[in-house]
């Protein structure tokens, strides 16, 4: 039988990777810088100016033009231009990053050769690389690397899931007697979770997806700085043994999203023992405060956490997603553990053939710990910890400025690098000032001319509505924060006209 000879598809398009993928990168790479230019010189700004419908029109106008010959060009120049850009110093409103320069060249060497983690076959270097991350940052946050476990992440929302579903198996297989993972929830326990009110929101979400119902989510007060209250956790950690509950997880969150609040974690870490609890730190914004000789004390009792989760696309100035889950015991993580015979085979790992699929709960999975070992070792803990300074050093800088103005008003000192504050007007209650500051928000993004978060403060009623600065550009200067503020306070006066008109 004559057997069939397979050519090559004529003109195919060139690969990123192999020997000439270097070769067919570099023009388009060109292309691309080029077009990032141009939509950022086209946008003028923060973000694009004419707000979401003018957005969309030009989307659609762009792609109904886009031609083959062009589309790279043209597309990335839509993107450009139509972005919020985290590098410009009035796009200040969430924990989203302007990444470096080296982190990003770092990312492009991934997408390049395209690993996927969950076998060794697919990622060689890539899962040793990947192994020393984890041992490096088990190290960081007080860990003993040699009993630690972890695995690189989608981000907060993924490490928080991951770690409140080992305390559901831990927890609630040392009640029953049986396998959680393999039996599921049994229906005689009543399973409670204890986060703060200032939690993310992700905590109630990974109680719903593990089958325990958002109600499950038992919520402990916070002080005026959006801090848990201990005394208020240990109330509700006696009632629930005493309705006959089972306390599986405590979460203490180091770093909140509006204020960047760092619950007292020692004397959480305390309660969640003395109440055969584990405890998860997200630790997703305030983890960076580890890279900062001056800051890292604010997360002393880590160490103590069972689990813990980082985002280094935020103070970590990586492309997301960038986040990682850490335990500190290995034997925690047993409830992951799978086999799968086309990738990890037992008898490829008795060869010595190591496995990263049962360390998490995606299949393929991109080797994004590259980009921040590329990063740690450019700059190290110190260089990185001068960024997490700076940063900090800009957000008392605008606390200071928004104290000093007279109309506007400081929630509270930052922590971090986020500043809570609001517009103060001259004459309105508490309704009216809600709405103003809600609506210069949106008045700056359809100019064009500044992102500023929004968020409202735990507890009912008005009056509770407050405006954000995330500062996570260390290249901003305190000039262009007080212009940055100085833009919140004219819009404010401009609404507070037309109110008053």
């Amino acid at each position: 039988m004559t057997g069939h000879v397979h050519h090559a598809v004529p003109d195919a398009p060139p690969l990123a990777g192999g020997a000439s993928g270097s070769d067919a990168l570099r023009p388009l790479l060109g292309t691309v810088l080029d077009a990032l230019a141009e939509g950022a010189r086209r946008r003028n700004g923060p973000l694009p100016a004419g707000g979401p419908a003018r957005t969309a029109a030009d989307v659609a106008d762009s792609l109904a033009a886009c031609g083959s010959t062009d589309a790279l060009a043209q597309l990335t120049t839509l993107l450009a231009r139509g972005s919020a850009d985290p590098a410009e110093p009035a796009c200040a409103a969430h924990l989203h990053c302007p990444p470096l320069a080296v982190a990003v060249a770092a990312d492009l060497a991934v997408s390049a050769l395209n690993p996927s983690q969950d076998s060794w076959d697919q990622a060689p270097a890539a899962t040793e690389l990947e192994t020393a991350l984890v041992r490096e940052l088990a190290t960081l946050v007080g860990y003993d690397p040699a009993q630690a476990a972890g695995v690189v992440t989608s981000g907060g929302t993924e490490s928080n899931l991951m770690g409140l579903m080992l305390a559901r198996d831990r927890e609630l297989t040392r009640e029953s007697g049986r396998p959680t993972e393999l039996t599921g929830v049994p229906g005689h326990l009543t399973p409670r979770l204890f986060a703060s009110a200032a939690a993310h929101f992700s905590v109630q979400r990974a109680a719903a997806v593990l089958g325990l119902g958002e109600a499950a989510v038992v919520s402990v007060p916070v002080d005026a700085d959006l801090r848990m209250d201990p005394d208020a956790l240990e109330q509700r950690l006696k009632h629930s043994v005493a309705e006959g509950e089972i306390p599986v997880a405590v979460v203490a969150t180091a770093g909140t999203t509006d204020t960047g609040g760092i619950d007292p974690l020692p004397r959480i870490a305390d309660l969640a023992a003395e109440y055969g609890a584990w405890l998860h730190v997200d630790a997703a914004y305030g983890g960076g405060a580890l890279l900062s000789d001056r800051l890292a004390p604010l997360l002393d009792g880590l160490a103590r956490a069972d689990s813990v989760s980082l985002d280094w696309h935020k103070l970590g100035w990586q492309p997301a997603p960038a986040g990682v889950f850490l335990v500190r015991r290995a034997e925690t993580y047993a409830p992951l553990a799978r086999r799968a015979v086309y990738l990890n085979p037992a008898d490829d790992e008795e060869a010595g053939y190591p496995s990263l699929l049962g360390l998490s709960l995606r299949t393929t999975r991109r080797p994004d710990a590259f980009k921040i070992l590329a990063t740690l070792r450019t700059l190290g803990r110190s260089g990185l910890g001068r960024l997490v300074d700076a940063c900090h050093d800009l957000a008392r800088h605008a606390a200071a400025t928004v104290a000093d103005h007279p109309a506007l008003e400081l929630h509270t000192a930052p922590v971090l690098t986020t500043v809570v504050f609001r517009y103060r007007p001259v004459s309105a209650g508490p309704d009216g000032t809600d709405r103003i500051n809600g609506a210069l928000r949106r008045r700056l993004l359809h100019e064009g001319r500044a992102v500023v978060g929004r968020t409202e403060l735990p507890g009912e009623g008005p009056g509770r509505v407050r405006l954000k600065l995330t500062l996570l550009n260390p290249h901003t200067t305190p000039a262009e924060v007080d212009a940055l503020l100085h833009m919140v306070a004219e819009a404010g006066k401009a609404e507070e006209a037309m109110s008053d008109g």
